[in-house]
């Protein structure tokens, strides 16, 4: 990873159809590690599993930023902005953050931000990786949370580079502790299945343990996770 106070490389548009497009395109071409793109409005802007994700224009914070230094386990980049994220949010607002699995940005259980990661490859190699991030500052949809009014994005987005450079060396537990899945009887839609039970843990490989009610543990991967009310 890259040693804290290494310099950002920030360019802010009007408007683009996705900064985790365009990063990549940029990345192609050569743009230096910790590139960041931030755009004031998107018109194409994606979440996972393919989902639209669109605010008025200046209204939240929408940026995307290039990681060429990469870590052994990648999801390690995801866990870092949301953690970067959770923080600058706290700082800025006071809000309470927390994390549902994998990356996404609660407050109070409803949702706050969204993680999106993408790699990109040379000769078949991944050698660089966008992770584009878009937090409810001034605007939510029906059911979400945000910031607030009085939060500009951009010193959001400062806030954030700046405690993304101060996370420590080793996040696993910090990242554990802010999962709020961890405890929570959870619904897993996976391709092919849906999986009901208790979250128990997060594997430092960034897979979630959940318990079904046989008993059995399963490790996943991946999955669209809804915590579920106690009975």
């Amino acid at each position: 990873m890259s040693e804290s106070g290494a310099t950002w490389h920030v360019r802010v548009v009007d408007e683009t159809g996705s900064t985790n497009t365009d990063l990549l395109a940029a990345a192609a071409a050569g743009a230096p590690d910790r590139s960041v793109l931030v755009a004031r409005h998107q018109t194409a802007g994606r979440g996972r599993l393919d989902r639209r994700w669109d605010a008025p224009p200046g209204a939240n914070l929408l940026v995307s930023l290039l990681f060429r230094d990469l870590p052994p386990h990648l999801h390690e980049l995801t866990q870092r902005v949301a953690l970067a994220a959770a923080d600058a949010v706290a700082t800025t607002s006071g809000l309470r953050v927390g994390l549902k699995w994998p990356n996404d940005l609660l407050v109070d259980g409803a949702k706050l931000a969204g993680v999106l990661a993408q790699a990109g490859a040379a000769g078949g190699v991944v050698d660089h990786v966008v992770v584009g991030i878009g937090v409810n500052v001034g605007w939510a949809p029906e059911g979400g949370a945000r910031v607030g009014h009085d939060v500009d994005p951009l010193d959001l987005l400062d806030a954030m580079l700046r405690a993304f450079d101060a996370l420590p060396t080793d996040v696993h537990e910090r990242y554990r502790a802010a999962l709020v899945t961890i405890g929570q009887r959870v619904r897993v839609e996976r391709p092919t299945d849906v999986l009901e039970g208790r979250a128990v843990d997060v594997g430092r490989d960034g897979r979630l343990a959940v318990e079904d009610d046989t008993g059995t543990v399963h490790h996943l991967d991946t999955g669209d996770v809804v915590h579920l009310r106690p009975a």
